[in-house]
């Protein structure tokens, strides 16, 4: 009877990092495959290294990128015989699967570990990795296969001033959703904030003005799935809470937060959001017609 083969065990983690329609692969060198074999970016958890520490290192090194982590994982597993350094092992690689994203604005990735397990580091089409048309591990499909969208539902809180014919509103910036578009001052509820208090906090800081809030106008949502600013793919559903506000004082509007998601304020003719003169979210016409 043969002698029984040496033993492997190897506990892996890697990240499925989605951007729009294309993910990030590495490729893996050929003394691994002879043939060319795209992979998820990934490997080996050090020894007493948390698995989220070792995806976040192992990222950068095979693709340059600074990659941030969800909290939970899928599990896969690949048993087997492959040869180890010239000789024939049984091997059981256990692999933990983080969904990952990166900024927007990130880098094109890069190759940082030098003679190591990957040679290059590419956005592919979803598309051409689901066809075959780029060659991966089996790994890849079946990360892909169970992805599910991060679903993101977000309270928020909004003011609807008026003056005269004019309505206060605030232009998105290139750093959120529906870049352009102006809309109500307004934002996130914090965790035990009351929404009134967001709504003034929140208008405080998009347009440097002090408000009085009102009573509650109605309640707006909306629904939508795309990219946000940091990167990860959102299923998202805002709830949205519209309040009447005046505002305290005599003071014109100004962004105040430099690089966040507005880039403009002002007070804006009613007129030339019914005409379509100016383009605003749907949260605008539902407000005014709560007035």
């Amino acid at each position: 009877m043969p002698d029984p083969l040496p033993r492997r065990v190897r506990l892996a983690a890697y990240a499925v990092v989605v951007r729009g329609d294309h993910v990030l692969l590495s490729r893996l060198a050929p003394r691994l495959t002879r043939r060319e074999r795209w992979t998820l970016p990934g490997g080996g958890v050090e020894f007493g290294e948390h698995p989220h520490d070792a995806v976040v290192r192992e990222v950068h090194e095979e693709t340059g990128l600074a990659v941030e982590i969800g909290d939970t994982a899928r599990v896969y597993h690949l048993h087997g015989v492959s040869e180890r350094d010239g000789e024939d092992v049984e091997f059981h690689s256990v692999r933990l699967v983080y969904d990952g994203w990166v900024p927007l604005d990130a880098p094109e990735p890069h190759v940082v570990e030098q003679d190591g397990s990957t040679v290059d580091a590419r956005w592919h089409p979803v598309a051409d990795v689901l066809s075959g048309r780029v060659p991966t591990v089996r790994l890849v499909n079946e990360a892909l296969a169970d992805r599910e969208t991060y679903r993101l539902q977000r309270p928020a809180a909004y003011v609807l001033v008026q003056r005269g014919g004019d309505v206060l509103l605030t232009r998105i910036s290139e750093s959120g959703f529906h870049t352009g578009s102006w809309t109500l001052p307004g934002g996130g509820i914090d965790h035990g904030e009351a929404p009134h208090q967001a709504a003034a906090r929140e208008a405080r800081e998009e347009t440097g003005l002090d408000v009085v809030v009102g009573p509650l106008l109605g309640v707006h949502d909306v629904r939508f799935s795309g990219t946000a600013p940091n990167g990860r793919f959102e299923d998202f559903h805002g709830i949205h809470l519209v309040f009447a506000a005046r505002v305290a004082g005599d003071r014109e509007p100004r962004v105040v937060e430099e690089g966040g998601t507005t880039d403009a304020v002002g007070w804006v003719p009613i007129a030339d959001i019914d005409a379509g003169r100016v383009q605003v979210l749907d949260l605008v016409r539902f407000a005014l017609e709560q007035a």
